[in-house]
């Protein structure tokens, strides 16, 4: 999906040193979360801006040429702070400079299939995507009863609209995945369904990605200032009235009103760098050395993922 912003002026006033160029924008269109991009690509960002279906991994390799306007690299790419540190591993210079989204997920299960508790997923089909956030989700939820993913039989199903489908017809016995796809799954349980909220386990941090060489580039700096902070504005608009950005993810992921709304209060857009985001990396990062068989990185080398100097620029700009 395209979306564009011709003005240099957005409507709070002018963007001190804005440069009219756009900006190149990469994230899963398929998401909630992105619902704050969208917007501000659309609404708030004065150079204008391209939003692409992708991901971090966009940053370095070429968005495909048969998508219009999108040759060469990602300048900024949206994931869960899990691809953030996978990518690292072998791509070292990329850089969290903003977490747009905060998700709370929560595992779904049939009642029928003997599940009242997390220690009853011992032994069950579990429909998730392992290598993802919500992996990580399911991993700590199975931790809490002392259990691990060699204590459950994790099945992918493909395309996630599916997952909903597949407990209805007992092929697995609960669903660990984000939204709308777990409110999706629930409804097809009615009075058979079991909920086990991620709340104090897990909450995903979906955030915005560049690489240290886009910061070094001055004129890409100033649009990523710009940008991060019409993302500011964006998250406080969406936090006053969220139906604009309801209605534009609706259209661009392909999901309902009824699905977006449904699941809107399980999102949080703080727009801003979390305190503990660094903390959470850290644990994470455990998890995903012991997956890849890899000594885990230390807190300090964690750190350098984060750089809060875009963040605090954007928040510099005045506003008349």
């Amino acid at each position: 999906m395209l979306i564009a912003s011709s003005a240099c002026v957005p409507r709070g006033g002018p963007v001190p040193g804005c440069v009219p160029a756009p900006l190149k924008v990469s994230g899963s269109t398929a998401t909630l979360e992105i619902a704050p991009v969208l917007l501000a690509a659309r609404d708030h960002y004065p150079a204008g801006a391209v939003v692409t279906n992708g991901g971090i991994a966009n940053l370095m390799s070429a968005i495909p040429a048969r998508q219009p306007r999108t040759d060469g690299l990602a300048d900024v790419a949206t994931h869960a702070e899990t691809q953030a540190l996978r990518y690292s591993v072998g791509n070292p210079d990329i850089r969290i400079i903003l977490t747009i989204t905060e998700g709370r997920y929560r595992i779904i299960a049939r009642r029928s299939a003997g599940i009242a508790r997390i220690a009853d997923l011992k032994g069950k089909r579990i429909a998730t995507l392992a290598t993802t956030s919500a992996g990580y989700f399911l991993a700590r939820m199975l931790a809490q009863d002392g259990m691990t993913f060699a204590d459950i039989t994790p099945v992918r199903i493909s395309p996630l609209e599916g997952m909903g489908a597949a407990l209805e017809r007992r092929e697995v016995d609960a669903v660990a995945i984000w939204e709308p796809h777990a409110d999706n799954a629930a409804r097809v349980l009615g009075n058979d369904l079991v909920i086990f909220a991620g709340d104090g386990a897990y909450r995903e941090m979906f955030n915005l990605n560049t690489t240290a060489a886009n910061l070094a580039d001055p004129a890409k700096r100033r649009r990523m200032v710009a940008f991060v902070r019409a993302l500011i504005e964006t998250a406080a608009q969406i936090r006053r009235d969220p139906a604009g950005a309801q209605a534009l993810v609706a259209a661009t992921a392909g999901f309902t009103a009824d699905e977006v709304g449904r699941s809107w209060a399980t999102l949080a857009f703080p727009a801003a760098l979390p305190a503990d985001l660094l903390d959470i990396l850290v644990e994470e990062e455990r998890w995903l050395a012991a997956q890849d068989r890899r000594a885990p990185r230390s807190r300090e080398v964690l750190s350098h993922l984060i750089d809060t100097s875009i963040y605090a620029e954007a928040l510099a700009i005045g506003w008349p």
